[in-house]
């Protein structure tokens, strides 16, 4: 039999769906595990009677299905399918080999009952997490409770299976895996149970060897993220049942998860050598269906979460104090946090200390019309911006913003900006964002063990909150120049790239005298080329100070003035001298890297950015002797630097 509980005016009310595919109500006040208490006889008794009642049968279409068994007494998610572990050990870059205790124990964890959500509910993201992930799984509930059972006297317990989602912040648990003592705000989100539980005597025919046999698949918007079979099982129901029941008293409707159906989720798709391969982590409107031959079919959709509310961490007298930042350029302005004018309608919001991801931007306004320099590197930092400007906004609406270039940190705030802004960038800043690393999964730094990199990565992009963020591209590009009429003042837009990344922006407002330069000026931090030619960044420099404006706003650090794009141009000038010389002398990149002499620049910020800049010039002087590195082993390579 199948059964379900579904939400009626007056409260729960259980049913089992006949043959014709309708429900046949039991008497209202009757719940399901008050039936499976009483054993299978007894709870097939009940659905006979059911079925064969006079009472109004209901459509499933027209019933708002709960879990079978809404509330559980507990939850215990198994891991019987050790390929699902040695899936999630080699996405996470480690080897599959797993440790003995594996195969000698049937690991659990006890999940959340107060979270149950129904086959077809909606479910919000766990709050605070940007790795959403689904898990399918199919679920054992107990009928009559039992106490230090045999595998086989398990079995017997079991009253019937049910599809199980368990939820999981896949971020949210990296981040506790330290503390040891299990699973905490990382599963205890919500699970999902239905939308029936139906009984063994109608799955007999699909065991194989003692084990279920189910065809799975699982989706997400239509398309299928994996597939696979339950009888792949390596621990029975029975025998983790069995484990469980060791001094326990096992109760009436206790849910035993299967743990996931190998490939049956999102992180075991994660590969850190192709995160382009990578289908994503569920965001707000994705919709998931999980279906489970024999027991149905699930379909939920994913809801955006309001963000926590923060905890200050308590003080640890052993961890070694952060080397103090402080951003030592001079500055035209109170280099402090928020908005400032700069000229008469032009304003920089400036964000301390200028390093990773503390990036400005800027706002020039016209008459009835204003334009927007950059977004910023998470949603609250954006939704910060937005809320300083908006009594100049609600006066001069915003009708463009300028994107300088595609990096995160001036990027990532665009989904904030109202339908009726135009986003504007070059295009091809507008190519560089469609392959640029998901803002997702940023989180890594905050929540990945990189051995000793690690604090250098948590400290660089610990602040930020990499959650809810979808990369809304540009709606108007330009090559070269573009003019824009904002209000009636003219602003000039250009691209001077690739340089810092394939293409670098800058926003020049003439009548003011004003240049928001973008990343082609770090002012009192490093500059890093991504992209380069470093030459052609120098060249850039000169085309900055040929604007003749005198109040420049850099992509990072202080207002400064053409002295700032000079100390810039001054550093490129001493990377390539460095550069050359050590290739002259037959030095390879690391060699060089571990030779150079910073001299004056090497009190600015986030010097070990030498590296990149190193590695580019040497690529530019004889790429065949030296090989392109990726983003994270050159991010690596500047942490083991910082931290020497």
């Amino acid at each position: 039999m199948r059964w379900v509980t579904y939400a009626t005016d007056s409260g729960d009310r259980v049913g089992v769906i006949g043959e014709e595919g309708r429900i046949h109500p039991l008497a209202p006040g009757v719940s399901l595990i008050e039936l499976i208490a009483r054993g299978a006889e007894e709870l097939r008794a009940a659905g006979e009677a059911a079925l064969a009642s006079a009472v109004r049968t209901v459509p499933p279409a027209e019933a708002r299905l709960r879990a079978p068994i809404p509330r559980p007494p507990s939850i215990r998610d198994c891991l019987c399918f050790l390929d699902h572990m040695r899936n999630c050990q080699e996405a996470a870059g480690s080897p599959r080999t797993l440790d003995d205790t594996w195969y000698e124990l049937p690991a659990f964890y006890f999940a959340c009952p107060s979270t149950v959500a129904g086959p077809y509910d909606d479910v919000t993201i766990s709050p605070g997490s940007a790795w959403f992930d689904f898990e399918l799984e199919i679920a054992a509930v107990i009928g009559p409770g039992g106490r230090d059972l045999t595998p086989e006297q398990a079995e017997e317990h079991i009253v019937g299976y049910t599809v199980y989602n368990d939820w999981s912040a896949r971020d949210l648990q990296l981040r506790e895996s330290p503390l040891a003592i299990g699973q905490a705000k990382g599963k205890d989100g919500a699970t999902t149970l239905g939308p029936y539980l139906v009984t063994p005597d109608e799955l007999a025919h699909l065991r194989r060897d003692g084990r279920l046999s189910l065809r799975v698949e699982a989706s997400v918007n239509g398309r299928t993220i994996g597939s696979g079979r339950t009888d792949a099982m390596d621990w029975s129901f029975g025998e983790v049942i069995s484990f469980a029941s060791r001094g326990v008293d096992l109760v009436p409707g206790d849910v035993f998860g299967s743990g996931t159906v190998p490939g049956c989720c999102l992180v075991e798709h994660l590969s850190l050598a192709d995160p382009a391969a990578f289908p994503g982590w569920l965001r707000d409107g994705d919709v998931v269906e999980l279906t489970v031959e024999g027991l149905g079919r699930t379909r939920q959709t994913v809801r955006a979460s309001a963000p926590p509310y923060p905890l200050a961490p308590r003080h640890n007298p052993d961890r070694r104090p952060a080397r103090p930042r402080v951003n030592r350029a001079p500055s035209k302005l109170p280099y402090t946090r928020g908005l400032h004018e700069v000229a008469a309608g032009v304003w920089a919001w400036l964000l301390p200390d200028g390093g990773y991801g503390w990036s400005n931007a800027g706002l020039v306004a016209g008459e009835g019309a204003s334009l927007l320099v950059d977004t910023l590197f998470d949603l609250p930092l954006t939704a910060e911006l937005l809320a300083a400007v908006r009594g100049i906004t609600d006066r001069h609406p915003l009708a463009h913003a300028v994107i300088t270039h595609a990096n995160g940190d001036h990027t990532h705030g665009n989904q904030l900006l109202g339908d009726s802004v135009r986003i504007v960038a070059a295009e091809a800043t507008c190519a560089e964002m469609r392959h640029e690393l998901p803002p997702e999964m940023l989180t890594a730094a905050q929540v990945v063990d990189v051995g000793p990199a690690t604090p250098y990565f948590r400290e660089r992009f610990g602040a930020f909150d990499f959650s809810g963020i979808r990369l809304r591209l540009p709606d108007l590009t330009y090559e070269g120049e573009l003019t824009l009429d904002v209000g009636g003042r003219e602003v000039r837009v250009t691209n001077l790239g690739p340089a810092h990344t394939g293409a670098d922006s800058v926003v020049h407002v003439p009548d003011a005298g004003v240049l928001f330069a973008g990343d082609l000026l770090f002012v009192g931090c490093t500059p890093i080329v991504w992209s380069g030619p470093i030459g052609n960044w120098i060249a850039a420099c000169d085309k900055m100070i040929a604007t003749g404006a005198d109040t420049i706003v850099p992509g990072h650090g202080p207002v400064t003035d053409p002295d700032g794009i000079r100390a810039v141009r001054g550093y490129l000038t001493h990377v390539i001298e460095q550069a050359d010389a050590a290739h002259a002398r037959g030095l390879s990149f690391a060699e060089a890297a571990e030779a150079v002499d910073l001299g004056e620049y090497a009190t600015w910020l986030d010097s070990e950015r030498i590296v990149v800049n190193l590695h580019r010039r040497y690529r530019e002087l004889d790429p065949a002797a030296t090989p392109p590195l990726d983003q994270l082993t050159l991010m690596a390579m500047m942490a083991e630097r910082a931290l020497s």
